[in-house]
């Protein structure tokens, strides 16, 4: 049976969000960096529903890394990263969002149980602004011990906290959150402040297409 720490060193569950583009892989490659520098081994993890760059998580700005594993929907995180990463001294979780609430709470639990901690990193809202949001950054936002944002900004220069997505150079509001490339369709994804979002939401097709 695991061992569950109840001191003051009690590892915990970090959840860093933050809209498009704003350097959450960026800062997770950064901290795997920063633990493996000091000789410490880290479990680096991403859905499988992420498939644009396979296995590997990539950055806008060049560095990029292979995963120790992705995993979807029935993976059972505590179960996998306890029976074949208990060494290590962090996982690292990138597009968390795609998680499922169970999933984020098996997290919780390798925290508990594993005392080891666990930092996701992800998007709190998908591209509409008429629901809930992704399933995996709610539950993430409500049981992580420490929530933080990773800010960014909006074309206009103000803070960007909305996900945009455009087709063809136009802003949909609607549709699935996992659009697979059709190679038709351009696909764009912008952060946007709540300004510029309903802004772009009032144009007709040709104003919006005279911004581009």
């Amino acid at each position: 049976m695991a061992k569950i720490c109840y001191n003051n060193l009690m590892a915990k569950l970090y959840f860093r969000y933050g809209a498009m583009g704003c350097g959450k892989t960026m800062q997770l490659l950064q901290v795997a960096f920063n633990y493996e520098e000091r000789g410490h081994k880290v479990c680096v993890i991403k859905p499988a529903t992420d498939t644009k760059h396979g296995t590997k998580l990539y950055t806008r700005i060049g560095p990029e890394r292979e995963t120790d594993f992705c995993f979807d929907r029935s993976t059972d995180l505590y179960d996998r990263i306890s029976k074949d990463y208990s060494d290590v001294q962090c996982v690292l979780v990138d597009e968390s969002q795609f998680l499922t609430p169970a999933q984020a709470d098996q997290l919780m639990l390798v925290t508990i149980k594993l005392n080891i901690p666990v930092m996701a990193y992800g998007l709190r809202l998908n591209f509409r602004r008429t629901d809930g949001g992704f399933e995996g950054a709610t539950r993430l936002l409500q049981i992580a011990h420490d929530v933080e944002e990773i800010k960014t900004i909006c074309e206009c220069g103000h803070k960007a906290t909305l996900n945009a997505r455009f087709l063809d150079d136009k802003l949909v509001a609607d549709g699935p959150d996992i659009l697979i490339d059709d190679g038709k369709t351009k696909i764009e994804y912008r952060a946007l402040c709540p300004a510029c979002y309903e802004r772009y939401l009032s144009m007709t097709d040709s104003e919006q297409l005279t911004e581009v």
